[in-house]
């Protein structure tokens, strides 16, 4: 979905644990849009975190998606924070790159519906199930933001630290050369081994720990 206006709204000084960033703020207007059931927000929000000379060369860049519960609470439910953390440190060792963090809580459907999925979670059903059983699909995520952003900061190529083969092709249709995909899988956890398990047997992301029982 094409967003009506892309803009940058902040920008500063930020230092971190993992080294020496630029913040960027940015916000997207798009068209009202529903995902299942239920309706998104028309103002979408995007953070960047940039680091060093992203324009010599493809720079690393990590598309990641907003997990209260992981990257504030530490969540083992889930891989986001470690993955958070794994991209952040493969920028800071490149010398260059950049993190984008967006606003899609649970994939899309927001903190609440999500704590509502961890608790059918807690009854049986897997991270899918749940998401359509309160009427959402799977994925509610969209990945044009982002390309919007990068083309912002008059970045063309990229090297993608991710697992997720949708945000690839998102980069790509958005005229975003993907020059290299970065795996971004952590170590399992046993208390989202079945979440991993699922993401790449019914959502087709590449985790090369986990072999399919099927």
């Amino acid at each position: 979905m094409a967003f009506a206006s892309v803009k940058k709204v902040a920008e500063a000084d930020f230092p971190t644990r993992w080294g020496h960033f630029r913040i960027l703020g940015f916000e997207g207007v798009k068209p009202e849009a529903k995902c299942g059931e239920n309706a998104l927000p028309e103002v979408e929000g995007l953070v960047a975190l940039v680091m060093g000379d992203v324009h010599s060369t493809a720079p690393l860049v990590r598309i990641h998606s907003q997990c209260l519960t992981g990257d504030v609470f530490h969540s083992l439910r889930c891989d986001c924070r470690l993955q958070l953390e794994l991209a952040l440190s493969k920028i800071v060792d490149a010398g260059a790159g950049i993190l984008l963090y967006e606003q899609q809580e649970g994939r899309g459907i927001g903190l609440m519906a999500k704590l509502k999925a961890y608790e059918l979670q807690d009854q049986g059903l897997d991270t899918v199930e749940a998401n359509e059983e309160l009427g959402f699909e799977a994925d509610c995520r969209a990945y044009e933001l982002p390309g919007a952003v990068l083309k912002l900061l008059d970045v063309n190529k990229v090297r993608l630290i991710t697992n997720n083969p949708d945000k690839v092709a998102a980069l790509e249709t958005a005229g975003i050369a993907v020059v290299e995909r970065v795996s971004a899988e952590v170590a399992p956890e046993e208390t989202f081994e079945r979440y991993l398990k699922t993401k790449q047997e019914k959502m087709g992301h590449i985790v090369d720990t986990l072999v399919s029982d099927e």
